[in-house]
């Protein structure tokens, strides 16, 4: 089990809930946007949020964001480790820097100064497409290059007498990732878990639900981020559906539904999608089953609370435990449903 690290109110490793992260998208320095859109991934279910910071504009914005958002903020650091330092002072949660582009150890000692006299943390941010060049000459862009990284400067804090680090190693390729992660784990801190650049949409939350998920179900990873092209919110709702997927979040509604057949006499799907809208925000352990046809509905769900199948002729069967224990017709599925749902 990874030691415990705490990121502002949050507390990460020791067996602690998995947080949720995502990264703003916008320009830092834009208070509005930037502010807007931190809201709306807290109200998704982001639970620390990372923000770029590239200049000192970026550092003076970040300290109004601080002060109005009531959620971890952690600066993002590329290149110029005095923006670390900077932004360690202003109030950010954490630090994020890459090992790729930090600079000599003698810019590290100033970043781990300024963590030290704030309580900051600091995450070893390595990327398997910006390693150190003296690291990618020896070990090239693999798994073992991304390990040399992240071992080196776990090296250099540990010897500066710094102790609240988080790890990452993050590649496109989810065997990669899957690969350095489970050696990451052996380290002994807490990890930052994820695919990096793994793409758009649909292939992008595959890759990233095969690689998080995987490691997860073997216990490893403190903190998730879902890193997709567009929206950051969508990142959010990945991730979160990742956790209850693998049974990491259960104050939730499951609803499990048939692909359908042409066995189904009814439109499951509009019914589906309905009741997953309406249950989005829902903060109960409860599990639907919405099956298309009573030939196998009652049985194949009897692990959910409730349900409901269509029986034909514009009827259908509301079950409990996979006991039928009412019929009704089907235009009145999801006023039954959702009446179950509210007194549930």
């Amino acid at each position: 089990m990874a030691k415990e690290v705490k990121i502002g109110n949050i507390t990460i490793g020791g067996g602690k809930p998995i947080a949720v992260q995502s990264m703003t998208n916008t320009v830092t320095s834009d208070y509005d946007a930037t502010f807007l859109q931190l809201q709306r991934l807290q109200e998704a279910g982001c639970d620390i949020a990372r923000l770029a910071v590239n200049n000192n504009e970026d550092v003076e914005v970040s300290k109004r964001l601080i002060k109005k958002i009531d959620m971890p903020l952690v600066a993002d650091i590329q290149f110029d480790y005095k923006l670390a330092v900077m932004s360690a002072d202003a109030g950010y949660a954490k630090i994020r820097f890459n090992p790729g582009n930090i600079g000599s150890k003698k810019n590290v000692a100033e970043v781990v100064s300024a963590c030290k006299q704030n309580c900051v943390p600091i995450r070893i941010g390595v990327n398997s497409g910006s390693l150190e060049k003296e690291i990618s000459k020896t070990y090239g862009f693999g798994a073992d290059a991304m390990i040399k990284s992240v071992q080196r400067h776990v090296e250099i804090l540990e010897k500066f007498g710094f102790y609240d680090i988080v790890l990452s190693a993050k590649s496109s390729d989810v065997k990669t990732t899957v690969e350095v992660y489970r050696k990451l784990y052996l380290m002994g801190y807490p990890l930052h878990v994820g695919v990096t650049e793994s793409g758009y949409s649909t292939m992008g939350m595959i890759k990233s639900s095969i690689g998080v998920g995987s490691l997860l179900l073997d216990g490893i990873g403190d903190t998730i981020r879902v890193s997709l092209t567009g929206d950051p919110i969508q990142e959010v709702e990945v991730a979160q559906n990742i956790l209850k997927a693998i049974g990491l979040k259960e104050d939730f509604c499951e609803i499990v539904s048939c692909p359908t057949c042409s066995r189904c006499k009814y439109d499951l799907e509009s019914i589906v999608k309905e009741l997953t809208e309406y249950t989005k925000n829902t903060k109960k352990k409860i599990k639907i089953a919405a099956m298309g046809c009573i030939v196998n509905g009652p049985g194949e769900a009897r692990d959910a609370d409730f349900g409901f199948a269509g029986g034909g002729n514009g009827q259908a069967v509301i079950f409990e435990k996979g006991n039928v224990v009412k019929k009704i017709a089907t235009d009145e599925i999801l006023s039954e449903i959702k009446r179950r749902i509210d007194n549930f």
